[in-house]
């Protein structure tokens, strides 16, 4: 099994409220906070200097809100429709402003580098993100006022990331091409399936494990036919 993926499911699983709340600290200084300040935020909510609601807007350059795929998911429940959705400003626009588009467009880019350097193969990350879309598409044609629009899968979450950096783990793929499409294949229907119906809004490290669970029987069935056999 991935290792990262091991610890952060454990920990989102303990600790779900903390891991998936979007709380800003109450009060931050002017300045910008120490290690103890940062301590002390974690555990009570308030710095060492202290400050009042006024300080926090002045002395901050942004704050971290839920993702889009977090957004949507909320919404859906709450009835509202994929076209009312849309027009949140956290999606508008295409590129224009939207931070959770350029991080994945970053991680794809490094994805193509490590491609380039060889460090990686090209089997996972295809097969991984054509399946995504290709199952997206399908979802998004069938039900459009339920289901996210392929772009929204593929440019949020942890999509570029788990395609390039975390399913291409030499040691927990397989390690055959067969083997490495299938199992790109697999992790990217999983992620579709747990975005679209299951109870978190980005699955990329459940599909990654469970993903992992295959492996041996993958490369049971595909590993290549050996012909002839050593002299005794």
């Amino acid at each position: 099994f991935n290792p990262a993926m091991i610890g952060y499911v454990v920990l989102l699983i303990s600790f779900p409220v903390q891991m998936t709340s979007w709380l800003p600290p109450h009060e931050i200084a002017v300045n910008i906070p120490g290690f103890i300040d940062a301590i002390q935020v974690i555990f009570s909510g308030h710095t060492t200097s202290g400050g009042d609601m006024n300080t926090l807007r002045l002395g901050i350059d942004g704050i971290s809100q839920a993702t889009p795929l977090d957004t949507f998911k909320t919404s859906v429940r709450a009835g509202h429709s994929v076209e009312e959705i849309m027009q949140y400003p956290i999606y508008s626009g295409i590129l224009a402003g939207a931070g959770w588009q350029w991080v994945n467009l970053a991680w794809l880019a490094g994805g193509v580098w490590l491609l380039w350097q060889k460090a990686i193969r090209w089997h996972v990350p295809l097969s991984f993100l054509v399946t995504l879309a290709l199952c997206a598409t399908l979802g998004w044609l069938f039900s459009p006022d339920t289901l996210a629009a392929p772009q929204i899968h593929l440019l949020s979450g942890a999509t570029m990331l788990g395609a390039f950096f975390i399913l291409t783990d030499p040691v927990t793929a397989s390690t055959t091409n067969r083997g490495r499409l299938i199992f790109g294949a697999l992790a990217g229907l999983l992620v579709w399936m747990i975005r679209s119906f299951g109870g978190y809004p980005d699955g990329v490290a459940f599909a990654v494990l469970l993903a992992n669970i295959t492996v041996p029987l993958i490369d049971y069935y595909t590993r290549p036919r050996v012909y002839g056999h050593r002299k005794g």
